[in-house]
């Protein structure tokens, strides 16, 4: 007999539990190539709402959208090296058109920076023209073949990538902030997650950045996962690519840039975060249904009298926006039909029988607590439900922060950290020099990595050497 509900639970077997919620809930299947998934529909339309929310906040900055090719001239890589040395492990390569050889072999997109910025240069002349702020809604791919883990850790992955150029350091400097910012509220307000914000060592900042700004966040499981990055590029890629301008000062100046991105591993945080043993629970903000009612009759009489008082509720939902489906099919009974939808992580419920349509009433069942209330159609039950959503959202947030807040550990002893980071998952927060040696040897005994550095002064030691530190950081093993 197959099961089709989630068979594992999520405190004991999180992995497991993680890989049966994305394919039942039906947000992916697996593809025949190794590291490749295919999005399913309702996992795309969780991407949309995603990309439609962000898409609306880039535009008032000023961003516009574009789009570059896919194969980039592996002479136009080289053009940057440093950068382009990071990412050659993971580049796929095309050799061949049909039988013949390409001379210069062609990188499917790892990242869009050589590429585009070979036409910004093109495209920027002046002062005037300043500054540039492009994004692309694409794909990238990058050899993922051992470890690969759905919307976490995949060989190609749907992301958006911003590309900026400015007049001055300052300007770019602006930028980098902004977007982090930016993404910040989006993840804290619409997906409800809680997370933490800082500055990347140099050790793991993006290749051909002066430096990175990133969002991070703690997993269940108690691994880290990064969920977006801002990077100030400063003039590393222009001089290479000669992307300068005539200043109002008629001297010939490099621009100044950046690059920021956030990709579907927002996703993969959302189900790790907010799913319980029973499967997805979505935040109302980004759930693409965010009321089902499920219609439970056993006559044609009563299924019209239920389906008239639903088209009403529908009509009156639909005009304050909420997204709403009605599943009145007739192959599943009723219950299979609850346990469908708490699966698929909607966070409302409706119910409509015989007995609710007699009390002149219908059932609400919220996807986050499961706890059920009746509501009476003389009191407004569309201002309740919309009232219900927000709540929901809310708790999901304030649930997921006190978990977040529990896995992060303060230590001032090395021996401690290496035994925590040795034995127990979450972030651990230490004093840091700043010496590249001393954080290559906590990930040398430990495996795991300053995650963000705190961008504050202070007066301590570092936990590794014991001379001054410079920073509060952050350790921890990630995915």
């Amino acid at each position: 007999m197959v099961k089709i509900g989630i068979t594992e639970k999520k405190d004991e077997n999180f992995s497991e539990w993680y890989t049966q919620t994305v394919l039942k809930a039906e947000l992916i299947d697996y593809s025949q190539v190794k590291g490749f998934i295919i999005l399913r529909e309702y996992g795309f339309s969780i991407w949309e709402n995603i990309q439609s929310i962000l898409d609306k906040e880039f535009k008032k900055d000023g961003t516009k959208n574009a789009y570059f090719p896919l194969l980039i001239p592996e002479s136009l890589l080289n053009r940057e090296s440093d950068h382009f040395k990071g990412f050659t492990p993971e580049v796929f390569w095309v050799t061949k058109t049909g039988d013949n050889d390409i001379e210069n072999k062609l990188a499917i997109r790892p990242t869009s920076e050589t590429i585009a910025y070979e036409s910004y240069a093109k495209w920027i002349k002046s002062w005037r023209d300043l500054p540039l702020k492009l994004n692309f809604w694409n794909s990238v791919l990058r050899a993922e073949i051992k470890d690969t883990k759905p919307f976490i850790r995949t060989s190609e992955f749907l992301w958006q990538e911003g590309h900026t150029v400015h007049k001055t350091k300052e300007d770019a400097i602006q930028q980098v902030e902004f977007m982090l910012k930016l993404y910040k509220k989006f993840v804290n307000e619409y997906l409800a997650l809680p997370i933490l914000t800082g500055k990347k060592s140099d050790k793991e900042k993006f290749v051909g950045a002066d430096y990175t700004l990133t969002i991070e966040g703690i997993m269940p499981d108690g691994k880290a996962l990064q969920m977006g990055t801002s990077h100030h590029l400063g003039q590393n890629f222009s001089k290479p690519f000669e992307i300068s301008f005539l200043g109002k000062d008629e001297e010939q100046h490099f621009a100044w840039q950046t690059s920021w991105g956030v990709s579907w591993r927002l996703i993969g945080a959302l189900i790790m975060t907010h799913g319980d043993d029973k499967g997805l629970i979505l935040p109302p903000k980004i759930a693409p249904i965010q009321v089902v009612i499920i219609p439970i009759y056993y006559d044609d009489v009563k299924k019209n009298e239920i389906l008239t008082v639903i088209d009403d509720i529908v009509e009156k939902l639909d005009s304050k926006g909420i997204r709403i489906y009605v599943d009145s099919s007739e192959q599943h009974t009723p219950g299979w039909k609850f346990n469908q939808w708490e699966m698929k992580g909607v966070p409302i419920r409706i119910e409509i029988g015989p007995k609710d349509l007699d009390n002149n009433s219908l059932v609400i069942v919220r996807r986050n607590s499961r706890d059920k209330k009746n509501i009476s159609m003389n009191e407004d039950p569309v201002e309740q439900i919309v009232k219900e959503l927000d709540i929901i959202q809310d708790e999901l947030f304030e649930i997921a922060k006190s978990k977040h807040n529990n896995m992060i550990t303060n230590i001032d002893n090395y021996k401690e950290l290496c035994e925590r980071l040795n034995n127990e998952r979450g972030f651990i927060k230490v004093d840091w020099c700043g010496n590249r040696n001393c954080e290559d040897k906590v990930k040398d005994e430990t495996g795991a990595d300053i995650r963000l550095i705190e961008d504050e002064n202070i007066n301590s030691i570092c936990i590794v050497c014991e001379k001054n530190a410079t920073n509060s950081v952050y350790f921890a093993k990630s995915y």
